[in-house]
């Protein structure tokens, strides 16, 4: 770590948000997740919901780590008004998958980005996604699979699920829950990464 900037903490557990920082030659110097509950409020917007998520997990983890840059993110998909689940069973899937089937869908992040002196930089990109009509054997196939489990939506664009997707409009990082561009954005406002 340059010694004239703070650490980095990422306040996410997932996988993908690490590899995707990499991309960009973003290695946080700590991990720390944290334990935000990610129910909807009532009448709440995908939008909203993913904003907030990101401010939360942002603002649990910099009580933890003082003196520390934080980033957190969270990804919501959402058709119309309606959310769809992180599906943690097959069952939960196939009802978004059906959901998703020749429809359009949005994939929300919300980025937050905490300075040590508590100063809230954030941004909320929105990816538009559509789905080919989908048969029961892909369906099947897919679920068999297991790459849904745990995924916004029950689908990870960058696994098999890229082929269903017959257009994307906006940033492909953001569906796989990241947006880099807004991101190294973020990073550079605050002098972390160089322009």
């Amino acid at each position: 770590m340059n010694a004239e900037r703070p650490p980095l903490v990422l306040a996410s557990a997932s996988p993908r948000r690490r590899d995707l920082l990499a991309r960009i030659g973003v290695v946080p110097d700590r991990v720390l997740p944290t334990d935000t509950d990610e129910t909807p409020r009532k009448a709440e917007l995908p939008r909203l919901l993913a904003a907030r998520l990101a401010a939360e997990k942002a603002a649990a983890a910099a009580a933890l780590a003082p003196g520390a840059l934080v980033l957190a993110a969270d990804t919501v998909v959402g058709v119309g008004r309606r959310i769809l689940p992180k599906a943690e069973t097959e069952v939960e899937a196939r009802r978004c998958l059906d959901l998703l089937s020749g429809r359009r869908h949005h994939v929300y992040t919300g980025v937050v980005l905490l300075t040590p002196e508590g100063k809230a930089l954030s941004r909320l990109v929105d990816t538009i996604v559509t789905f080919q009509r989908l048969t029961e054997a892909q369906i099947a196939d897919y679920l068999a699979g297991g790459e849904w489990q745990g995924k916004a939506g029950g689908y990870a664009i960058q696994g098999r699920a890229e082929v269903f997707v017959r257009f994307l409009s906006g940033s492909h990082s953001n569906v796989i829950g990241l947006p880099l561009f807004e991101t190294a954005q973020l990073l550079r406002g605050v002098g972390w990464l160089r322009p």
